[in-house]
């Protein structure tokens, strides 16, 4: 499991008060400071002094000691975490995306596809991405039709590859 969770990326500046724009990984934009601090990839450390949410998943933060738009220009991009055991803990069959990253993706029979690398949300609904043993990725949709087991306990989710039409064929099936 990842030590630490991704809650939001600082997409930009708001205003000339320090203020920046953030998409949030959060289910409600809102408790991206309920949390605690929030941290950066590189160790900084950054304390919401105030939140008001906008559309489209974003919120508008106020850093502590950020206090003009430079400042907050200069955080544009930034990746904030906070550590695993700052979130709540998860109910029977539920979890948090991170802790799939690097599960084995097997078929039903048991067979290793890969490891799951990421997972994407494009816009259309969440996308599980698996890394296979050749480097090639497996987009999937991450619905159950595609993802029908996950065992965290084991590190193990079971895939159902769709079937390749093209193989299929070769093969004299139809």
């Amino acid at each position: 499991m990842t030590e630490n969770i991704l809650l939001g990326v600082v997409i930009g500046a708001q205003g000339l008060g320090g203020e920046v724009r953030v998409k949030t990984f959060t289910e409600t934009p809102e408790h991206l400071s309920v949390y605690g601090p929030l941290r950066t990839e590189q160790g900084r450390v950054l304390e919401i002094a105030a939140t008001r949410a906008v559309k489209g998943g974003t919120l508008v933060v106020r850093f502590k000691g950020v206090e003009d738009r430079s400042a907050a220009e200069a955080l544009a991009n930034l990746r904030l975490f906070v550590p695993r055991n700052a979130l709540p803990a998860t109910e029977q069959d539920e979890f948090y995306h991170a802790d799939l990253i690097g599960l084995r993706a097997q078929d039903s029979e048991g067979r290793v596809l890969g490891e799951i690398r990421a997972i994407h949300n494009y816009g259309a609904g969440d996308v599980i991405e698996i890394l296979r043993a050749d480097g090639s990725a497996l987009l999937l949709p991450f619905t159950r039709d595609f993802v029908p087991r996950i065992d965290l306990p084991n590190k193990f989710v079971v895939i159902s590859e769709p079937a390749d039409p093209e193989a299929e064929e070769e093969r004299g099936v139809e």
